[in-house]
């Protein structure tokens, strides 16, 4: 692809490395089990689309933030940035709208309304879910679309991938 359809930005700060595609190309044809990783990443992404989708296409505004909270809870889990039912929520309510298609004004009305109908607590940019449960129940959320249960071998394969994916970028810009 020479133009791609879509940019990425971050939330917070970060560092950004870039990799060729020839680059790409070698590296997936040297290593199999990382085309492997990109594949099964392109289909989990490929889920996350089709829920995303179902939450925009069918769910009103309280039930799609109370989904969106559930998946952002399980995955800053996986990558052991929550506690239990607790995280820091770097995401503005202006962003929130725009990622969901609700205009702020309602984004604050219904995290009001879950304020009060004990689903969310915050504090700052502090989530905590005292009944994760029912918050589940009404975002309708089942977390199995994320594929984020990982075995220890599949961790080793992870693990071993990003080791081999960082010494390889490193190689890259030592030699240009």
């Amino acid at each position: 692809m020479r133009v791609l359809d879509n940019s990425v930005a971050t939330i917070e700060p970060c560092t950004v490395g870039f990799i060729t595609h020839q680059a790409l190309r070698d590296l997936c044809r040297r290593y199999p089990r990382i085309t492997e990783a990109f594949w099964r990443n392109t289909l989990v992404d490929a889920a996350i689309f089709r829920a995303w989708m179902t939450s925009i296409g069918q769910r009103e505004a309280y039930d799609r933030i109370a989904h969106l909270l559930c998946e952002l809870l399980v995955r800053l889990r996986a990558v052991g940035l929550a506690e239990d039912h607790t995280c820091d929520l770097p995401i503005t309510q202006v962003e929130f709208g725009n990622a969901l298609g609700i205009t702020t004004v309602h984004v604050n009305r219904v995290f009001q309304a879950m304020r009060a109908d004990g689903l969310i607590q915050t504090k700052g940019t502090r989530l905590t879910i005292p009944d994760w449960e029912r918050l589940k129940e009404v975002g309708d959320f089942d977390p199995t679309y994320l594929h984020l249960e990982q075995e220890d071998a599949t961790k080793r394969l992870v693990s071993n991938f990003i080791t081999r994916f960082k010494c390889l970028i490193w190689n890259s810009f030592r030699e240009d």
